[in-house]
């Protein structure tokens, strides 16, 4: 009894927390079957229908299908180009011990200090001079050295925990470098792996400011999250389109995540263990 009034406080405070998201939570999606004047008369009451008709609206207003596929594209290309520059360098970080190892692995850090609107003119001039201005191309070499620091940083301290004598007894069966990578470090890391797919993925689709510029407003070519702000008007905005435009960008998001979050989840659990 004394064990659970100690711990009275800490359910009230996370009930509490928990009710502060669902609130916004289901007037955002109450508000994607609505109208205006129903989102303003009553925001708070259940939706009259379930219609699609707000959904159908923001899909071909905004040309979400079109958009959808370019943030698809965009950023499927820029994980596996992420991945496939993060791995190899955390691999080659975890395995070495010398000073030269260390500085790089601080330059890497490095890469937290940089604002992600500082680069934006320099961005802007390198994409203009390779020829690459208002490509989605461009943006798929762009994101992945975005994310390499945080993507480096948490590969290289999954794969130091990993011991050296399984490298060693595939050395012995005549594993190359690439085989020990292949066969031990990367199904391993998987925690990991998936950490950084899931946290680049967010990061990837979620992207606007340089989507808007390097790619532009171009209907065949712009991201999902350039599309959606065209069913905002300045004579006025249907609210319920726009939140139904919104809850269609998030789908692919909630997909992702329910893939991987078990994954991530073991990976939150090794690390707490570890410290």
């Amino acid at each position: 009894m004394k064990f659970r009034k100690s711990w009275l406080p800490a359910h009230i405070l996370v009930w509490t927390y928990a009710v502060l998201l669902a609130v916004p939570l289901y007037y955002f999606l109450a508000s994607a079957f609505k109208s205006n004047e129903r989102i303003f008369a009553s925001p708070l009451s259940p939706p009259s229908s379930f219609g699609l008709g707000n959904f159908r609206t923001a899909f071909e207003s905004a040309g979400l299908g079109p958009a959808i596929l370019n943030s698809a594209l965009v950023t499927v290309f820029s994980l596996a180009l992420t991945l496939g520059l993060a791995i190899p360098a955390a691999f080659a970080l975890a395995r070495s011990t010398g000073r030269l190892a260390s500085a790089m692995e601080k330059v890497f850090s490095l890469g937290f200090l940089i604002p992600t609107f500082a680069a934006l003119f320099p961005t802007f001039l390198l994409s203009a001079a390779t020829g690459l201005f208002h490509t989605r191309a461009f943006m798929v070499l762009f994101l992945p050295a975005t994310a390499m620091p945080l993507s480096v940083v948490i590969l290289v301290q999954f794969m130091r925990t990993i011991p050296r004598e399984m490298e060693e007894a595939a050395r012995m069966d005549g594993a190359s470098t690439f085989a020990v990578l292949r066969h031990i470090y990367t199904p391993m890391c998987m925690p990991g792996i998936a950490t950084v797919l899931l946290l680049n993925f967010l990061s990837f689709w979620n992207e606007y400011l340089y989507s808007l510029i390097i790619i532009g407003p171009d209907p065949e070519l712009r991201t999902v999250q350039v599309a959606l702000p065209t069913l905002k008007s300045q004579i006025g905005t249907d609210y319920g389109v726009l939140t139904a435009g919104t809850i269609l960008t998030l789908v692919p998001v909630w997909i992702v995540y329910t893939i991987l979050q078990k994954r991530m989840q073991q990976a939150l659990i090794s690390g707490a263990v570890k410290m």
